[in-house]
């Protein structure tokens, strides 16, 4: 269970010395100190429960949403997630693993985003299609179709059946929020055709 150090004083009112109680249990493992004033319960919980928790407001997108679901084929370790205005990449090594926050455009971050509920937990996370247009947003652009076809299925290595079953309304409405070439490639793309 994510407790912040507010509400662990609160529980803790009837010592003493609430703080010294805290540090006992950290000390003790009863208590895991994710990042200054983030406390986890649960020393075997799984990283990306705890995302949106360390830094907000974000939802967990990029390379972790795509291996998540299952877009591409590796297993990824690191959690990303986008978050908007805030101007600079943020990373915090826990634990848990590292957290990396970046930003997408204002317009595109509320649109495609799941609340995801496991084990007593709630995150949020990308969609398919979302994770996959934030993703293009961190990459140079490239210059045409085939560009961008080598770029998906050969460097991100995006799978071509999850590809094609991807929601193409939502996510050619998606490439609109973005105003970059990958994306309007991306939306010419799926307007021909996408045949791979």
């Amino acid at each position: 269970m994510i407790k912040t150090y507010a509400m662990l004083v609160d529980e803790l009112k009837d010592y003493a010395n609430p703080t010294s109680k805290i540090r006992r249990l950290v000390a003790g493992g009863e208590l895991i100190s994710v990042v200054r004033g983030l406390y986890e319960t649960d020393k075997d919980v799984p990283g990306y429960y705890l995302a949106g928790s360390i830094y907000g407001p974000s939802y967990l997108s990029f390379e972790f949403a795509l291996g998540y679901h299952s877009l591409i084929p590796e297993a990824v370790y690191q959690f990303t997630s986008a978050t908007f205005e805030k101007k600079r990449q943020k990373q915090y090594a826990t634990p848990y693993g590292t957290f990396t926050y970046r930003d997408v455009p204002s317009d595109a971050y509320p649109y495609g985003v799941e609340l995801h509920e496991e084990n007593g937990y709630s995150f949020q996370i990308a969609s398919p299609e979302k994770a996959l247009c934030d993703q293009l947003y961190t990459i140079s652009p490239v210059k045409n179709c085939s560009g961008l076809e080598e770029l998906l299925f050969h460097d991100l290595r995006i799978d071509g059946d999850a590809f094609q079953k991807l929601n193409m309304l939502l996510l050619t409405e998606l490439t609109g929020c973005y105003h970059t070439q990958n994306h309007r490639l991306l939306c010419a793309y799926i307007k021909k055709g996408a045949k791979l």
